[in-house]
């Protein structure tokens, strides 16, 4: 069945609830991360904090363009105290959201939004350099 546009106003409301939990997941994990193996993605972990921002912000628009009203709602997240634990959360976080946004691009085409669907492509793309930041830090 073809999706509405109301659909996906709705799917990409619940993508911006994401990207606002993966912002303060990211920033949280960044602060407390422990032990000297993980000093480089620390660092990463700040910047993907920023670009989930972005990735709000772009999401926040395209939703308002679409005649929308972008959510203020956060997605829950998961918390430990265990680092190798945060980056495991992490990783599912961004597999996840490849996961929304392939369905979301494909929804765009389908809707003929193709302005939506470049940018969704834009943000996979950092999804997906993400997901291989925390695999690399993962020794995956």
């Amino acid at each position: 069945m073809p999706v509405t546009k109301e659909q996906l106003i709705a799917e990409l409301n619940k993508d911006l609830e994401w990207e606002y939990a993966a912002a303060v997941q990211y920033v949280q994990h960044a602060a407390v991360l422990t032990g000297a193996q993980y000093d480089g993605i620390r660092k990463e972990l700040v910047i993907h904090s920023q670009e989930e921002l972005q990735h709000a912000n772009v999401l926040a628009e395209q939703i308002d363009f679409l005649g929308g009203v972008p959510t203020i709602d956060v997605e829950n997240r998961d918390v430990s105290n265990e680092s190798e634990e945060m980056l495991r959360q992490d990783l599912a976080g961004e597999e996840n959201a490849i996961t929304r946004y392939k369905e979301r691009i494909r929804q765009a085409e389908e809707l003929q939004e193709y302005g939506l669907r470049r940018v969704l492509e834009d943000i996979l793309i950092q999804e997906e350099e993400h997901k291989r930041d925390l695999l690399d830090a993962l020794g995956h």
